[in-house]
């Protein structure tokens, strides 16, 4: 039996289990497991500058391709600490992430020592197992069962601590042998999915609702398949958008409250059947229940048990992986399609089109100050399908939910429960690291973008370019209009003259030095004709550097984004899309 440091069998065991990344910060108290990393050679470490940043890293990592799993590492201490937003932010996404950090020596636990924090209690809430290895033979075992839970039922992340001593005590252990764990997902039965699709028959306005689960699943292809075969109109959750493209006849839009379109709204009023698979009715996703579930039948899939009726109560449940459930819907759908027996809804999936052509909102805007609508006209422009677009919360993220076009599942990253301000650039450069082939455009307004700035040095110094679109209104955007209810404007102005940069006209901080100063590139726009020269700009200074490029535009300070209470009550604050002119990068365009 090989003899090994237990440090050294858990990277051994990373590899194993198919790791070849790691984000984070060595310390004192990790350092035995940072020397076996590098004595191990396999894994390739990015060094973050800040330890949340490192977890934000490992989450778009993982959500960046199917059966990653981020790694992020640290020291004792403030190090766990600072990543719990991080594992809030997965454990709120189904993401898999593995935080792995070190601690003071077993015996010092509990003596107050230097940086020792009790960090599995702190992070117990947020995932799905968070522990203090205290015996060096069972690091083998607790690693193993951190990825057989990581990667069954619903996915989330796991906290591993690794006391100083234990880290280093000589095991036996024989990676050659070593072997995951098998994975457990619920599967629905075909009893379950027959009963689901007589429902799905008997409506005549039926949609399907598909979340962030059937991405999780890498499901998509299966999801496109089954809506293809029923012919029924498909409304994407926000986590699920992407999972078919925009541009398919039977996309209909995304509904609720802030991240949603007209046409998708109107379309789920105007259902009787909603079949929802892989999502969670987030409350921004349904506004309140009693306008989202009036006249219509629920159908609700999930591979969480707790979720069926944790919100309301649907007609009919399954407890299921999406991927799963969709494999017996194909299967009984086709058979139900050869024998004749699928209704036809031709005439309920034209009304659901005629509302995608026509219930637009306005993006061509040429006022200066730029208006943000124009800024998302020229990105539909300017990046393809194959784009991979990042961002997490804010008007700019709202906005781009309203204006974007997804294409792929993965290609919309986006932290959608938690929404942490910062997660941007780090989470962008964790997709650049697991997928470097990529165009990846990161979205931030001017706030999100000053909360982790620093991380842009890491994409220049481990060359993992992207073009980081920043809008700045210098304000806190989406509280200043969520205040307005308050009648108030209070404690959100990041407005101030700045003495070292007056051209930018009270705008505050300068995001193109601060850029450039951490080894980057960066473009300031302040007129909307010279948005699409500079993304054209950005491309080619990416591709010439291989370092992050920020193109920043300057907005008009204050813009309201479509958003409401509910699903039927969302206010327009601008005039909407009469002509093809007023939407130009619609997906249907106006007549």
């Amino acid at each position: 039996m090989a003899r090994m440091t237990a440090a050294a069998a858990a990277v051994a065991i990373l590899d194993r289990e198919g790791v070849t990344h790691a984000f984070g910060l060595p310390g004192a108290a990790i350092n035995p497991f940072y020397a076996a990393l590098r004595s191990h050679g396999g894994i390739s470490h990015v060094l973050a500058r800040h330890v949340e940043a490192a977890s934000h890293m490992a989450e778009g990592y993982t959500r960046v391709r199917a059966g990653n799993i981020g790694v992020c590492v640290g020291t004792s201490g403030p190090a766990g600490t600072d990543m719990i937003t991080g594992l809030y932010s997965a454990s709120a996404d189904s993401i898999p992430i593995l935080c792995i950090t070190g601690q003071a020596p077993v015996a010092r636990l509990h003596k107050e020592d230097f940086q020792a924090v009790d960090i599995a209690s702190i992070a117990a809430p947020v995932t799905k197992m968070a522990t203090t290895v205290l015996e060096p033979a069972q690091v083998p075992g607790v690693f193993a069962q951190a990825f057989h839970l990581m990667r069954s039922g619903r996915p989330g992340p796991v906290l591993i601590d690794l006391p100083f001593d234990v880290q280093l005590a000589e095991i036996d252990f024989d990676p050659g042998t070593y072997e995951p764990l098998p994975v457990y997902k619920p599967a629905a039965t075909r009893a379950q999915i027959d009963k689901a699709l007589d429902l799905l028959g008997r409506a005549e306005r039926p949609l399907i609702v598909a979340g962030g689960g059937i991405i999780n699943a890498d499901a998509a292809d299966l999801l496109v398949a089954f809506a293809e075969l029923v012919n029924v109109p498909v409304i994407p959750t926000l986590m699920g958008w992407g999972c078919l493209p925009d541009n398919h006849p039977l996309m209909a839009g995304m509904a609720g409250l802030q991240t949603a379109h007209r046409y998708g709204n109107a379309t789920l009023l105007e259902s009787d059947f909603v079949l929802g698979i892989g999502n969670r009715w987030a409350n921004r996703h349904t506004g309140g229940l009693e306008t989202y579930r009036r006249g219509r039948a629920f159908v609700h899939v999930d591979i969480e048990p707790t979720q069926i009726g944790r919100v309301f109560a649907p007609d009919y449940g399954i407890v299921s992986d999406a991927g799963a459930a969709l494999g017996l819907f194909v299967q009984a759908a086709g058979e139900r399609r050869r024998a004749g027996r699928l209704p036809d809804r031709d005439i309920w999936v034209k009304e659901c089109q005629e509302r995608k052509r026509t219930m637009l909102r306005r993006t061509h805007f040429d006022d200066v100050p730029i208006k943000p609508q124009r800024v998302y006209e020229e990105m539909n422009r300017a990046f393809g399908p194959e784009t991979r677009y990042v961002s997490t919360i804010g008007l700019s993220q709202i906005a781009a939910a309203q204006f974007l076009h997804t294409y792929r599942p993965r290609h919309w990253i986006n932290a959608g429960q938690a929404g942490p301000l910062g997660w941007t650039v780090p989470a962008a450069i964790g997709v650049c690291a697991g997928d470097p082939d990529a165009q990846v455009v990161a979205l931030s307004g001017d706030y999100d973008f000053q909360f982790m700035i620093e991380e842009l040095a890491v994409g220049a110094q481990f060359s993992l370019p992207y073009i980081h679109v920043v809008v700045n209104n210098a304000y806190l955007g989406l509280i200043r209009q969520s205040q307005r209810g308050f009648d108030m404007d209070y404690c959100v102005q990041l407005s101030f003259d700045n003495v070292n940069a007056p051209e930018l006209g009270g705008y505050g901080v300068d995001h193109v030095k601060v850029a450039e100063g951490l080894g980057c590139k960066a473009i300031r726009v302040f007129q909307p004709a010279d948005i699409a020269p500079a993304f054209e700009r950005a491309k080619e200074l990416m591709a010439e550097f291989r370092v992050p490029v920020v193109v920043e535009v300057i907005l008009e300070r204050v813009t309201n984004i479509s958003m409401g209470t509910e699903l039927d009550n969302v206010v327009e604050f601008e005039e909407l899309a009469a002509r093809k002119e007023d939407a130009p990068t619609a997906i249907a365009l106006l007549d």
